[in-house]
């Protein structure tokens, strides 16, 4: 179950709600100059982008199963955008069935099952997300793959579906040997798809956490041995270019509250149903700063890390009937009585 959650931080009255977005040591909670600043980008105009490389450690030609991969922007003299910025992927997919290839070049007769990238497979590559400001965690997504997949099933429209193929998302079923693939983070986390103005002011971090392997973005046999190796990592900022700095200067030296509201996405998993007719689950008891606007639930089973079986497709487990409760009140009122 993905639960979309609505964060509204601002300076003042709502001080727990910025400690999200400011140090812990700023007992003001205000985002004055020198912190997190906003302008509606109606007043700026696009200038370059910055692609910021992260460097493979100890001299490693790729990224390990597992890893930490950090990508920090120091400069905080500038006018960056993170709605529009972009992760740049680099990589390499490899099965045994080149091996088999070769053989049947020789004069073997074998047909050949050629193993391919999933929808979505990208997000599948790694397990966690984490966007940081000034080193305060912003935002976050854990399990990115399922979480990702079913927030864009549910929002993204027919045209943004097609224009989303170099992302990894519906590409063409064609195995691919190397790829790259070019992201927009406004697809993977809540704060870069709502927060769509400016920051300066900040030193921004991208953290990801590789996934344990790569089960989840693959469909094969299991003796291809399917392998992802990622080569470059690259997150693209762009940078802004102001039309009129006199009215940010003049927004700076007010001290005005600013706020910086964003819905996050927190993913539920109940592994493993009662094999009875009828369950009930207690998701999770909200409170008012974090406030349920979106449900989005779905029904998989005997899919994950599971290599043979496309992890992006879900199941309807003859599912008849699901109702949401949210305090004394539930939806939707009529039975819902499916019939898959």
């Amino acid at each position: 179950m993905l639960v979309l959650n609505e964060w509204y931080a601002r300076g003042g009255e709502d001080a727990n709600a910025t400690s999200a977005i400011l140090p812990q040591n700023d007992a003001t909670r205000k985002v004055r100059e020198g912190r997190a600043n906003e302008l509606n980008a109606v007043n700026v105009a696009f200038l370059r982008s910055l692609g910021c490389v992260v460097k493979n450690r100890h001299g490693e030609r790729h990224f390990k199963y597992s890893d930490e991969i950090r990508i920090p922007i120091q400069q905080q003299d500038l006018y960056t955008l993170p709605c529009e910025s972009f992760l740049y992927i680099e990589g390499k997919f490899a099965t045994r069935e080149s091996a088999k290839e070769d053989t049947a070049k020789e004069g073997t007769a074998k047909e050949v099952t050629r193993a391919k990238l999933v929808n979505n497979c990208v997000a599948f590559m790694f397990d966690e997300i984490r966007y940081e400001l000034n080193g305060v965690e912003i935002d976050k997504s854990r399990n990115v793959g399922i979480t990702t997949l079913m927030k864009n099933y549910a929002s993204l429209s027919y045209e943004r579906d097609r224009v989303l193929q170099n992302t990894g998302w519906e590409i063409p079923p064609i195995a691919l040997d190397d790829f790259n693939f070019c992201v927009p983070l406004n697809v993977l986390l809540g704060f870069c798809e709502d927060y769509k103005r400016i920051v300066i002011n900040a030193r921004h971090e991208l953290i990801l956490i590789r996934a344990h392997n790569d089960n989840n973005c693959v469909v094969a046999h299991s003796n291809q041995r399917p392998k992802i190796t990622l080569l470059r990592i690259q997150w693209r900022m762009p940078h802004m270019k102001l039309n009129d700095k006199l009215s940010l200067l003049r927004t700076l030296d007010s001290g005005r509250y600013l706020s910086m509201g964003f819905r996050s996405w927190d993913l539920y998993e109940f592994p493993l149903l009662q094999s009875t007719t009828k369950h009930s689950w207690a998701v999770k008891a909200a409170t008012q700063l974090k406030k349920p606007r979106y449900v989005i639930f779905a029904l998989q089973t005997g899919r994950k890390n599971v290599p043979s079986e496309d992890v992006s497709k879900f199941n309807d487990c003859k599912l008849t009937n699901v109702k949401l409760y949210l305090n004394s009140e539930f939806y939707p009122y009529d039975e819902y009585e499916s019939r898959f």
